[in-house]
Formats: structure tokens, C-alpha cells, sequence
């Protein structure tokens, strides 16, 4: 498996990684006993990179990875994510305060099964909380060697600037592909310029650039995407019209719209670690396909222009 470092703080990991959200919730059905084979499948493969948050499932998504990978802790490299508060099924708030920082580690530990947190993620940046404050007390996790290496998700540079300033950031993990291109206006040259790795979720457009989602009857009855505005009639249509575009461009290339987007993402930098997110061992080995594919200056030409920059209709997510 090719190997990609974030950033210059040392952590190494394959190119292509895991997003294990789907496995517990938002996406339908779920099954554990699949979800574990699959994670098993993707480190046989050489996928060494998990991701997963307190928030998924309320905690069943790190308890099912920290089944999967009892007695393989050392072949991974765990990423989980705090700060959204959830009671069951609701969203209550967000938290950033230094006390809770320690206590939500404790207990992702504790349900993770292991000593140490590979790369710990502030999920959402608490308003009310200085960053200052909250990187400051996830220093101290480092500092007590609870976690390895801190991240940030969806900030802006700004944020990530003064972050920096407390505690070098390893990674930025922020919604990136051909469906979205926000972060090209500024964040992603940030990063760059602090020397922080970026981490894409969704970059298969939540399961739209593979070409499955024609309607929302293809979405299960408690999928979160039939509330999702990209996914609502006249945008689906818009959209649909884009995706179009990607699947003519990857036929011919000889391989699937999937593939041809994770390859497109691929090539923006070299400290790019998309993690595609599947429940499937089939879909995993065909995402896994797009590292072998080579783009040339025409052919990324070509996508940007299929698939420009605000081209997609509808907002990422409900107001």
C-alpha cells in the first residue's frame, strides 16, 4: 500500500484510508458482523488509517472498531473525533471546554479499547470557547501521551492560524471532492502554508460521484440523505446532469465515476488522505482502484471544467 505523510509532525499513513460513520448510522442499515470483516479486509489490504467520532452511532461506531482491531492495534493508525454533544438520537450542542477535552478521551479510550489515540479531532469548534483553549488542554492529552497528534475539522484559516500557535496541527479533516470545492478558495493553501495534512471526508460526494444514487428511492427510508438538500428533487436533477458529465469522462478512462473522482482528489496534493467510507468489501477494493490510476494534465483539465467549482445544487447540509 503507497503511503502518504500529513504534514511534517510524522504521521505516516496509507494513502487512502477508512470512514467508518456508515457502519453505525446516517446511512441506512447496518450490520456489525459485515462492518468488521470489512474493516478486517481493508488492513489485510494495507488501509491502515480508520476513522471514526464519539458521536457516531452515540459511541457504537468506536466500540465496533475497537472489537475490530483487538489484537491488531498496531497494524492502524486510529483517528476519532469530540465536541458534538448528542443525547440518543439528538444533537444538543457543542463543547470545547479544557475539562470536557479530558474527559470525552477518557472515554473514547475506553470504548476504543486501547492506550493512545492516534490523531484526536476537534469535530466542531465550540463558539463559546476560545480555540486557544481547547487545543491547549488537547496539548496536555499529548503531553500525558493519551493521543499522538492532534487534528481540527471544518475551521477556517483563521482558526487554523491561531491553533498553530499553541500546538503544531497534524491534520485538517474538512468535506473535499468534485462535489465540493470550498476549501480550494483558501483553506488548503493554508494548510500548506502551516505545514498541516488534509484529511477529505465524503469524498465520493456522500455516495453520489459512484453513479448509485439516481433517486431517493435508491436511499434506504432512514437514510440522512433524503433530508439533505443536494439530494432534493430539482437539485437531485441539477446534479444528476454533473454527475453525467463524470461518468462519460471516466468511461473513457476505463474505470468507474468512483474511482476517476478519488483519483482526481488524489492528485491536488500529496498530503491529501481521502477516506472514502463503505460497509462493503466489494466497494472498498474498487475505491482502493483508484490509486493506480494516473491522471494526466488534460484529463484533470477536463473534470475541472465537467465539474467546476460551485457547480452543484443545493447547500451540503439542512439550515
Amino acid at each position: 500500500m503507497k503511503k502518504r505523510a500529513l504534514g511534517p509532525q510524522g504521521l505516516e499513513v496509507s494513502a487512502m484510508g477508512l470512514g467508518c460513520m456508515g457502519m453505525s448510522e446516517f446511512y441506512g442499515s447496518h450490520d456489525d458482523k459485515s462492518s468488521i470483516a470489512t474493516i478486517h479486509h481493508a488492513i489485510d489490504l494495507g488501509i491502515d488509517f480508520l476513522d471514526t467520532a464519539d458521536m457516531y452511532g452515540a459511541g457504537h461506531n468506536e466500540e465496533l472498531i475497537g472489537q475490530a482491531i483487538r489484537g491488531r492495534r498496531d497494524d492502524v493508525v486510529l483517528a476519532t473525533k469530540f465536541g458534538i454533544l448528542r443525547d440518543g438520537a439528538a444533537f444538543t450542542g457543542l463543547n470545547g471546554r479544557p475539562d470536557y477535552v479530558r474527559q470525552a478521551c477518557e472515554a473514547s479510550l475506553r470504548r476504543l479499547n486501547v492506550e493512545t489515540i492516534d490523531l484526536y479531532y476537534l469535530h466542531r469548534m465550540d463558539p463559546d470557547v476560545p480555540i486557544e483553549e481547547t487545543v491547549g488542554a488537547m496539548a496536555d492529552l499529548v503531553e500525558d501521551g493519551k493521543v499522538r497528534h492532534i487534528g481540527l475539522s471544518e475551521v477556517g484559516s483563521d482558526i487554523l492560524r491561531r491553533a498553530s500557535a499553541i500546538h503544531p496541527i497534524t491534520a485538517l479533516q474538512t468535506e473535499y471532492s468534485l462535489w465540493d470545492r470550498d476549501v480550494e478558495r483558501d483553506i488548503l493553501a493554508t494548510c500548506g502554508e502551516l505545514g498541516i495534512g488534509f484529511v477529505p471526508y465524503s469524498p465520493l460526494g456522500r455516495g453520489f460521484l459512484t453513479g448509485k444514487i439516481r433517486s431517493q428511492d435508491d436511499l434506504e427510508p432512514d437514510d440522512w440523505r433524503r433530508g439533505a438538500p443536494r439530494f432534493q428533487a430539482e437539485n437531485l436533477d441539477r446534479n444528476l446532469n454533473l454527475l453525467r458529465r463524470l461518468e462519460g469522462l471516466a468511461s473513457e478512462k476505463g474505470c468507474t465515476p468512483g474511482q476517476l473522482a478519488l483519483a482526481w482528489l488524489l492528485t491536488q496534493r500529496d498530503d491529501i488522505v481521502p477516506i472514502p467510507g463503505t460497509r462493503k468489501i466489494a466497494r472498498l477494493e474498487e475505491n482502493l482502484g483508484a490509486l493506480e490510476i494516473a491522471l494526466t494534465d488534460a484529463e484533470r483539465a477536463a473534470l475541472d471544467e465537467a465539474l467546476p467549482a460551485g457547480a452543484v445544487a443545493g447547500a451540503r447540509y439542512e439550515a
